[in-house]
């Protein structure tokens, strides 16, 4: 062997030992250039096998251990920050006031600074080349819009608090017996619109929230959508509205939903056709037109997404007994208490997790008469010890049972992922977590379980009971899908440009009568911002999650269904009450 090939074999050797890293943690040291001067005196005498032309893969591999443990300690650290903001956010929200306030906002600050300063640490890794699971924790780290600048996050996060506040204590006022009584949408104001037929006062009601939190707030918003956006941008997105969307993981989303739509439209039309003519003949065609737009406020429900309050004025049947168990419920002396206990019943019986006793313990679910709170129903995870809790100002009545169905469907989603990486704890996408819990109310609230849990006991099993069971559940269901469908149209033009902040009303209403065919009770102009009266669009989410949920939740249902043994009939007919079967697939 010659001396040259002797030291060629030494070098590689001395090259090889130092690719070999010292630690877990310690990159390679062999840079190009030892690789380059190896490759260049070496190959010609085959002795390139002795240098890593695999040293991008001895790198890789060491940098992607490296992420790992960054991302594991990275996981570690958020879920201690992410239970300090949201037991601040928490606090203010079962108890609004300036002191609450001021801790609420310096906690989403806090832990937004922190998420912006990790953020950037990540530029040191190179997710493209590791496995799936890494890749997928950088990814959803990257959805971030916090602005760089610490005066634009205080200021987004004062304003954000603003507004929430502004729709979360907006009332509605009036003289009651010579005296002036002041009514929060919850429950008042939704108990209202769910029983009044008074043209009138749901006039009354309906404009009254709307003047009392829209003109408030119009200005604030719009200031937040430019932080928003700006935010966005910073970060890569061309605007907060593809932040917005992509946790959904689909393509041109709205293009998309817009298809589904398309097809599911016709029905719509002759569900609003049909009720429309029923509230002609109920109001009169002085107020409600047979061919144009329903007034907004006749509907049932404050902002018309769900209508079934008015399925008493649109029934095919009506000489059919009522599936409304609210009366039921009275009477066998339910309270909001019984009313969790009977749906947290319905999950056991399937197989699924009781409620851990810090969720009776720290819970709300009635509203408090001594202070000022967020009524609309919201589940929370505290992140740490099966710490999930409720916020609702429960009444007792038959749409109150579906929403606490709806809102242990995301509890026990809280329940089963507790344990994944905090990243990983939240919907597969946003719509995932909406329907989970309508898949269970889908079977919870059926003639044939309520009968179960001794509800419901004259219900007959008839063609005509069946149609007004059919159409009570597309009141509730078909309005939504178009009305999650116009909101987000609206949201994702005014976060484009396309609709700008002294044409937000006017838009809002062209979308109104595009996709729900509704119209204002009262003329509307842009000194008004009636989106602001939507708790969606004052606190930030996509209805899409909506839209996506009303569509797959029937889907999940059906899975459940065959796992429970039910093969044959029609699918409004299932009950997984009882089938573990249905359970272990849903878990």
């Amino acid at each position: 062997m010659t001396r040259s090939w002797i030291l060629c074999l030494v070098f590689c050797v001395l090259v090889v030992e130092t690719a070999k890293p010292a630690s877990q943690l310690q990159r390679s040291t062999v840079t190009e250039g030892m690789v380059k001067v190896v490759n260049t005196f070496c190959c010609p005498r085959r002795l390139r096998c002795c240098i890593p032309d695999k040293r991008v893969a001895i790198d890789k591999s060491v940098d992607e251990i490296e992420a790992r443990m960054w991302l594991r300690q990275y996981n570690a650290e958020l879920r201690k920050r992410a239970t300090s903001a949201t037991e601040a956010s928490w606090a203010h929200s079962t108890n609004m006031n300036p002191v609450t306030a001021a801790a609420a906002i310096q906690a989403s600050s806090q832990l937004k600074e922190w998420r912006l300063k990790k953020r950037k640490e990540t530029k040191r890794f190179t997710p493209a080349a590791y496995s799936e699971d890494l890749r997928r924790q950088f990814w959803l780290i990257s959805l971030d819009g916090t602005p760089e600048d610490s005066n634009d996050l205080r200021q987004m996060s004062k304003l954000k608090n603003d507004i929430e506040t502004l729709y979360s204590t907006g009332k509605t006022c009036r003289d009651e017996n010579e005296n002036e009584v002041c009514h929060p949408l919850e429950p008042d104001l939704e108990r209202i619109f769910a029983t009044s037929r008074d043209y009138n006062e749901l006039q009354w009601a309906w404009l009254g929230f709307r003047d009392a939190v829209g003109p408030a707030m119009r200005e604030k918003f719009a200031r937040l959508v430019e932080l928003k956006n700006s935010g966005a941008q910073e970060h890569g997105f061309g605007n907060y509205w593809e932040l917005f969307e992509a946790p959904f993981e689909i393509e041109n989303l709205l293009d998309v939903a817009n298809d589904l739509w398309s097809q599911i439209r016709p029905l719509y039309i002759q569900l609003h056709a049909y009720v429309r003519r029923r509230l002609a003949t109920f109001y009169g065609e002085d107020k409600v037109s047979t061919t144009g737009p329903i007034p907004a406020h006749l509907l049932g429900n404050i902002w018309a997404k769900w209508w079934g309050n008015i399925y008493s004025l649109v029934a095919p049947y009506p000489n059919q007994p009522d599936m409304n168990v609210t009366s039921v419920l009275l009477q066998k002396g339910y309270d909001p208490l019984r009313m969790f206990k009977t749906a947290e019943e319905f999950f056991t019986s399937i197989g699924l997790r009781k409620l851990p006793e810090v969720f009776w313990e720290k819970s709300m679910i009635v509203r408090p008469d001594d202070r000022e709170v967020s009524c609309h129903p919201t589940s929370w995870d505290f992140h740490h010890h099966s710490d999930v809790r409720v916020k609702m100002c429960t009444e007792v009545n038959h749409e109150y049972l579906e929403t606490v169905h709806h809102e242990l469907g995301h509890i026990q989603y809280l329940l089963q992922y507790e344990d994944q990486p905090m990243l990983y704890r939240d919907g597969a996408n946003p719509g995932f977590h909406e329907a989970v819990g309508d898949t269970i109310a889908l079977s919870a609230m059926t003639p044939a379980h309520l009968r179960t849990v001794e509800l419901l006991e004259d219900w007959p099993d008839t063609h005509e009971s069946e149609i007004n069971f059919l159409l009570r559940q597309a009141l509730d269901k078909i309005p939504a899908l178009a009305m999650g469908l116009m909101i987000d149209t609206w949201q994702s033009r005014g976060f484009s440009g396309k609709i700008t902040a002294d044409e937000y009303n006017r838009e809002w209403w062209k979308l109104r009568l595009e996709y729900q065919g509704l119209s204002p009770p009262v003329q509307r102009t842009e000194e008004d911002f009636d989106a602001g009266s939507k708790f969606h669009i004052v606190y930030g989410f996509a209805m899409m999650r909506y839209f996506v949920s009303y569509i797959i939740q029937f889907q999940f249902h059906e899975s459940l269904c065959r796992e429970a043994g039910y093969l044959q009939g029609p699918l409004h007919k299932c009950d997984i009450y009882g089938f573990s079967e249905a359970g272990d697939r849903l878990r």
